[in-house]
């Protein structure tokens, strides 16, 4: 066929073929399926002819080198901001996914699978993954007595003994996939794949923003080893499909080559000047994907990630069944609100979890249906979603509705002129399901409506019907405009890494001009103060008259005696000891209503198994409601039933390990103070 004929067949100038057949330029895919339609060729062939498809036997691991000045690093310290929890896998790397949608109009679907192979399989697999070549690699991290060594150990004994290895894999569709050359500033590629903590998130209304999310992948792993295979929603090298790559997170080691820093790469050998011998991804055929068990089961864009070796390092899922059945309920717990639809709009997110052994179901595919789970939260949402949300409640069916100011204060170096910007957030409540187990909370959300905040709503009146309270914000609100752009920024910004708290941030703190801080404290009690008008709280009544009557017919009584003022006491604690190993606590607080302000000093104390109980300094104080903090000491408002305060404490100074000794908050009267 000649060139002329050609062009006709395709519909494109003569010199369009020209400049594809002397490589001056490469046709799209669409275009090089086709051209194998017009020669008669088999398309999978024809698009490996034109764009290089590697085969297996052009596959090798690259090890980086050790530092040349000596240094070593035994782990990656970003993997120990997050625990090795499936659960916690589940909500940072959905919302990776979310972050990266690439048709709104559409869902994201993520689709997370376990296999467990074993045997035939198993041996198959590891061969694919040219385990001989690294398995000395793998022996010798796992004998250096380190946390990270120790863990790699435990996975080779556990494959060894049981004959079997655990894979998770999760897919995601309608994202963005890894775009971008394989380095370079502007690659989500490179990105997750190469950096560390390079967030590389398009708007500011993401949820992810540290860049560390990603690490929970390789930390589920005992192996620290994840297989990638990505659809690009933009070609790249004129190709879209099978883009693949191996990533292998070891500590410090002597290996065969000599010392290793710890990290390796499976793909390609780059011939690019000055990274020769380093990785580069490649584009695969059927049968590698096959064999790596990274089939995606259709073309939209989206990256599947295969966690070989995985575990869940809580310990409470060991089996399959423990394991899915964790994996659906995080899914639910952290996106119900993005799973939820109303009449005349879709989700933002579909999940669901499947299980094999060996290729084959051994847990049918479960979608995870936000009814089934938060069913009083999700009539919540849908009621908002489809504007039956009502003022004011007055049956136990309906969902009230109000709102909440958030003033975003001015980022600095917008000028003195600059000033606050009001933001109106949604507030909903409805009715506690009958089997909810912790009824009367309040969830807070942003953006893609992943759930950042659960806070235990208190000072409520006994009378107080058990109910689910829903806070949205910024994006969250279905709004467009200027103030939810501004909210979801400065939101985001009051995020820490785990994403589960709005609060004092570094980021917040060198990003927004002074009172930020406050601004947070504000929109939290704002928050709290509507669910309780909400949920009708109590009027305080005054039955004793006018101030001016009561004091023209107070009786004193001879020898009647004042009755004496009760102290405040600490009515609840809830906290949890951080990746740092330092202990974060929330602290409700009961006030006898006075007149005058509270000021008292909270002190932390380790409640050890042996001797006295060793007072623990503060790294941190924040107010809370009803709350300000200066020099150490709390300041209660005058009049107040209630206030709360959260902690961090110093990890300098503990005398134990934090996991090691229960914390106890007692409050203490101020030196010179009005306690």
């Amino acid at each position: 066929m000649t060139q002329t004929a050609l062009a006709d067949a395709l519909e494109v100038t003569p010199a369009a073929v020209s400049a594809w057949i002397t490589g001056r330029a490469e046709p799209r895919e669409d275009r090089k399926r086709a051209v194998a339609v017009v020669l008669g060729l088999e398309e999978e062939a024809a698009l490996r002819r034109a764009a290089g498809v590697a085969g297996a036997s052009s596959l090798k691991w690259h090890h980086r080198p050790a530092h040349a000045d000596g240094g070593r690093e035994f782990g990656n310290a970003a993997a120990f901001a997050f625990d090795a929890d499936v659960a916690v896998l589940a909500r940072e790397a959905t919302q990776n996914s979310l972050d990266e949608q690439n048709d709104p109009n559409r869902p994201v679907r993520v689709r997370y699978t376990l296999d467990e192979l074993s045997g035939e399989h198993r041996r198959a697999f590891l061969d694919a993954l040219q385990w001989e070549a690294i398995e000395p690699h793998f022996e010798a991290a796992a004998s250096q007595r380190h946390k990270v060594g120790r863990v790699i150990a435990e996975g080779l004994r556990e494959m060894r003994e049981s004959d079997s290895l655990l894979l998770l894999r999760v897919d995601d569709y309608n994202c963005t996939g890894l775009t971008g050359a394989d380095h370079g500033d502007d690659s989500k590629f490179a990105a997750v794949l190469r950096d560390q903590l390079n967030s590389h998130k398009g708007t500011g209304t993401a949820g992810g923003s540290y860049g560390l999310g990603k690490i929970t992948l390789w930390a589920t792993s005992r192996l620290g080893l994840v297989l990638v295979n990505s659809t690009l929603s933009t070609p790249y090298q004129g190709r879209t499909e099978r883009r693949l790559y191996g990533r292998l997170e070891l500590p410090w080691h002597e290996g065969p080559e000599g010392a290793c820093a710890g990290l390796a790469a499976f793909g390609e050998t780059e011939t690019q000047p000055g990274r020769e011998g380093t990785a580069r991804s490649w584009w695969a055929d059927e049968e590698t994907v096959q064999s790596l068990r990274l089939k995606r089961e259709n073309r939209d864009p989206g990256t599947s990630f295969l966690i070989v070796g995985a575990h869940d390092a809580a310990g409470d899922a060991q089996s399959l069944q423990e394991m899915h059945e964790k994996l659906v309920k995080a899914l639910a717990d952290n996106f119900w609100a993005a799973m939820t639809s109303g009449r005349d709009s879709s989700p933002v997110l579909e999940a669901s979890v499947t299980t094999l052994r060996n290729g084959r179901v051994v847990i049918p595919e479960q979608r995870v249906d936000p009814a089934d789970h938060q069913p009083a939260r999700t009539r919540a949402l849908r009621a908002f979603l489809n504007g039956e949300a009502v003022e004011q409640r007055t049956d136990t069916t309906q969902v009230a509705m109000a709102h909440v100011s958030l003033r975003v204060p001015p980022e600095k170096g917008e000028g003195r002129g600059a000033t606050n910007t009001e933001h109106r957030a949604v507030l909903l409540v409805t009715a506690a399901d009958d089997n909810d187990r912790e009824p009367n909370r309040l969830v807070c959300m942003r953006g893609n409506r992943m759930t950042v905040m659960t806070r235990r709503v208190t000072d409520l009146p006994l009378s107080t019907d058990a109910f689910q309270a829903v806070l949205l914000a910024g994006r969250a609100t279905g709004s467009g405009g200027r103030d939810a752009e501004l909210a979801e920024r400065f939101l985001r910004a009051a995020e820490p890494p785990e994403h589960n708290d709005w609060t004092r941030t570094e980021d917040l703190v060198t990003t927004y001009a002074r009172g930020a801080r406050q601004r947070i404290e504000d929109f939290r009690k704002e928050m709290t103060t509507a669910v309780r008008t909400l949920v009708g709280r109590r009027e305080v009544r005054n039955t004793g008259g006018p101030a001016v009557l009561r004091e023209l017919l107070r009786i004193d009584a001879p020898g009647a005696a004042r009755r004496p003022e009760r102290h405040p006491v600490v009515r609840h604690v809830e906290g949890e000891v951080d990746a740092r190993g330092a202990w974060n606590v929330r602290v409700e607080v009961k006030l006898p209503r006075r007149a005058d302000p509270w000021s008292l000093t909270p002190v932390a104390k380790f409640d050890v198994r042996s001797g006295g109980r060793p007072v623990v300094a503060w790294a941190e104080l924040i107010a809370g409601e009803n709350c300000r903090v200066e020099d150490g000491t709390l300041y209660f408002e005058p009049g107040a039933g209630s206030a709360s305060f959260s902690g961090v404490t110093d990890v300098t100074g503990h005398p134990v390990t934090g996991r090691m000794a229960r914390l106890i908050v007692d409050l203490q009267k101020t030196k010179g103070g009005t306690a």
